[in-house]
């Protein structure tokens, strides 16, 4: 197994991974996951169906009062849950709060998993938070996890509970963001997902950080669910050179699985009729993996819409081959574009070189080009050709970067220290943080530094 990868041609590549030995014995040997829940939630299912319209008023008025929930909230989880007395809802309270899970933890669990409202708290969800104990985890780290995945509680005792808590606890531990911890919801559950564990723990050997192994573990996509199709599909995603920290390399994976040899080819041949060659789509494969699913009719399209805009054939290749990206793009969405910068005063060779010096910029909406170009010609009196020159400052977004630095610019500006001459706005939009601040602010007077920080962090315009 892996045969390709372990002793094909582009060995040298793969000893950056020296792990991989490890990861093809996962993929071997494998580790179950059993089924995710209880008798007793099949049991809970059945009376929440039994339950009237007098239950679901009870379970609305109970969650309001008990858990502080908005009646739309708990208008909703009443759809799915339903109880006419609070006797086993407050036994299930009092039990997560006999662990210290805050009143703010508890209201998400239920919010997320009513259904542990209505489950046995003595003979189905105690044993479970004694179990998950034994784990290791502290009594924080155990109401984080819970509160972050109530659904924990839903499954079986055993190795299924065991593996499901080991890794939700390390990825909350690898990365504590808001946004990332929202995904710990879905991760998945049961035999079925066998393989993707499988192939996540691969992917993992192979030095995949979490926050892409985690998208992988709660996807739906069928790529990392199968065995012998993910497996050729690693092989040349591996033999393509394709860096595993990367998303680029998940984007590969996805497209090898889903595209047989002979739609790759068909596509390749779709670029080759337009003036690519191999060596060319190649390269674009490797910068956007995605450009090789896109319909015939889509990259001819776009092909064709660019050449409306002023672009010779020439251009277009090398604006694609550059950005391959725009293929993606409606045709609407540019012809729509190019109008907007017509109406703000460019001309159509203005839109042309605009295109080919920054084309993903092409699909901004009209209301934020318009907010913009407002900002930099009329407040800051840059021409229209300073844009031309250097269109990537429309991309920068308006109140983190555009405007605290301009409001720098004009703070220098009206103390009369930046000279006669107006900084580029290539100088003052495209430098880094760091650059920046060393041109424009920490040079000046160390009495006037602190004001001029104090601007450049702010997000108002002055």
């Amino acid at each position: 197994m892996y045969s390709m990868i372990l002793h094909g041609k582009r060995l040298v590549q793969l000893q950056k991974w020296p792990n991989l030995r490890v990861s093809v014995k996962l993929v071997q040997n494998g580790f179950a996951f059993s089924n995710s829940f209880s008798s007793a939630t099949a049991t809970a299912t059945d009376v929440s169906l039994r339950v009237g319209r007098k239950g679901k008023n009870f379970t609305v008025s109970y969650l309001v009062d008990s858990l502080g929930l908005t009646s739309k909230l708990a208008e909703s989880i009443s759809r799915k849950v339903s109880f006419e007395d609070k006797v086993n809802p407050d036994s299930v309270l009092s039990l997560l709060r006999s662990y210290r899970f805050t009143d703010s933890q508890i209201s998400s669990i239920i919010t997320d998993h009513p259904r542990l409202l209505i489950l046995d708290t003595e003979k189905s969800i105690a044993p479970k938070l004694k179990f998950l104990q034994t784990r290791g985890a502290s009594s924080s780290e155990l109401t984080q996890i819970v509160s972050t995945v109530p659904k924990i509680l839903g499954m079986k005792e055993g190795k299924s509970l065991s593996r499901y808590f080991d890794i939700v606890k390390e990825i909350i531990e690898a990365d504590k963001s808001s946004k990332f911890l929202k995904l710990c919801h879905s991760l998945p559950e049961g035999s079925k997902q066998e393989n993707k564990i499988r192939n996540v723990s691969v992917l993992r050997e192979l030095g995949m950080p979490q926050k892409l192994l985690f998208s992988l573990l709660i996807s739906d996509s069928r790529a990392v669910c199968g065995k012998e199709n993910f497996e050729e599909s690693l092989k040349k995603v591996v033999e393509m050179g394709f860096d595993p920290t990367t998303s680029k390399f998940v984007e590969a994976l996805h497209v090898f699985y889903q595209m047989t040899d002979q739609t790759i080819e068909e596509k390749f041949n779709v670029y080759k009729r337009l003036g690519f060659d191999v060596g060319d789509v190649w390269a674009i494969f490797k910068k956007w993996p995605f450009a090789l699913k896109f319909s015939e009719e889509k990259i001819t399209q776009t092909f064709e819409t660019l050449k409306k805009c002023g672009l010779n054939e020439n251009e277009v290749l090398q604006v694609l081959k550059k950005y391959p990206q725009f293929i993606r793009t409606s045709e609407q969405k540019i012809l729509n574009s190019i109008e907007t910068f017509l109406g703000l005063g460019f001309s159509r060779e203005d839109c042309v070189m605009i295109v080919k010096r920054f084309p993903m910029y092409i699909g901004l909406s009209e209301e934020t080009v318009t907010k913009k170009m407002e900002f930099l010609v009329k407040k800051m009196n840059w021409p229209l050709k300073s844009v031309v020159s250097n269109p990537a400052g429309l991309g920068y977004s308006l109140q983190k970067r555009i405007v605290p630095r301009c409001n720098v610019i004009n703070a220098l500006r009206s103390k009369g220290l930046l000279g006669s001459e107006m900084p580029s706005m290539s100088t003052v939009l495209s430098s880094t943080d760091e650059m920046f601040l060393n041109w424009f602010v920490m040079k000046n007077d160390k009495h006037l530094v602190p004001e001029l920080l104090a601007i450049f962090t702010g997000n108002s315009v002055s």
